[in-house]
């Protein structure tokens, strides 16, 4: 019959050497294959390298996005507005009485079922809408600033350019020097400058995306490249491409991801002051020159969601690269 203390100690080593053992096994192996180790490194200098030119590339694309989104917020609003106007322009004679023309025009113009409003503005209002461009101060004596008549049309009628071109034409006949203007060059003009801005900013994403592939797959091939040892121990165990090819993707995605929201954070900080600095300027030309242009850098929902949207577009191109340059270094070593 065996001792109990005589088991208790034998049994000891063998307990202590189990870690030992633990360590043995993965001493020989490279620091990735150690025990609770991941296939990819966390971290090393050039994720944080792609990390840092994610988020310049993402900044760069959002900024782009969120100024088209301003670009043709601000073009709706103003064809929205030219729309539901018309102008009668009396260019100023000697000979003639300004005051009394434009009344004339107004009249004339009221008798159509489509004018729903007629304002007359008096030569200080028609000096005052030059300030913007010739800026305040400025002697309009010398100056000959037309009478304006602005007209505000009828939604929804259905005589409205029948009524414009007899009233074009009874203007013409009646009042010498006047004009009728229904903005229609000028809402022509604002759609293909907005959607010109809209296509250079699709132009500047792909151009974007273009350039994170390039960097991404760049970093995917240094990295493959240097874990060459452990993709051979993992083919030696068994390892399919498949499973490699995931753990490089789950990795650089969420680098992509991570570099993308950089991005784009930076960039909706960077509209938000810029919003905030026309605001500070409003009162001056340059500040109306801005809201004239961009509005009041109000985006709304749609407009920052885009710009998130690009970040998530980035975190995709970096996974999607990376999976197709990590697969086709693993083909070449079969």
């Amino acid at each position: 019959m065996s001792d109990p203390a005589s088991n208790t100690a034998y049994d000891a080593p063998a307990t202590a050497a189990t870690p030992s053992a633990d360590m043995s096994a993965d001493a020989g192996l490279p620091d990735n294959l150690a025990r609770n180790q991941p296939l990819v490194p966390p971290d090393s200098t050039s994720g944080r390298a792609l990390v840092t030119v994610v988020a310049i590339l993402t900044f760069l694309a959002a900024l782009a996005a969120g100024t088209a989104q301003l670009v043709a917020a601000a073009s709706h609003n103003w064809t929205s507005t030219i729309a539901r106007e018309a102008t009668i322009q009396i260019k100023p004679d000697a000979r003639r009485d300004a005051d009394r023309d434009a009344a004339q025009a107004a009249e004339i113009a009221r008798a159509y079922p489509s004018i729903a409003g007629v304002e007359i503005y008096s030569k200080e209002e028609a000096e005052r809408l030059l300030e913007p461009w010739l800026g305040r101060g400025v002697s309009f004596v010398e100056l000959p600033v037309p009478r304006i008549v602005v007209l505000r049309l009828a939604e929804g009628s259905e005589t409205m350019e029948t009524d414009l071109a007899e009233l074009r034409q009874q203007l013409t006949d009646a009042v010498p020097g006047a004009s009728l203007d229904d903005h229609r060059n000028w809402i022509e003009r604002l759609a293909v400058m907005a959607g010109t801005v809209v296509f250079v900013a699709i132009v500047i994403v792909a151009l974007v995306l273009v350039a994170a592939a390039s960097a991404i797959a760049t970093t995917t091939r240094g990295a493959v490249a240097g874990d060459r040892e452990i993709l051979d121990v993992l083919h030696f165990v068994g390892a399919d491409d498949r499973f490699i090819v995931r753990e490089y993707q789950s990795r650089f995605f969420r680098m992509g991801l991570r570099g993308g929201l950089l991005g784009s954070v930076a960039a909706v900080l960077f509209i938000a002051s810029a919003g905030l600095l026309s605001s500070w300027w409003r009162a001056s030309p340059g500040g109306d020159q801005l809201e004239a242009l961009f509005g009041a850098f109000d985006m709304g929902w749609k407009g920052y969601a885009s710009m998130f949207i690009v970040a998530a577009v980035v975190a995709i191109v970096t996974a999607a690269v990376s999976g197709f340059t990590v697969r086709r270094y693993l083909t070449r070593l079969q």
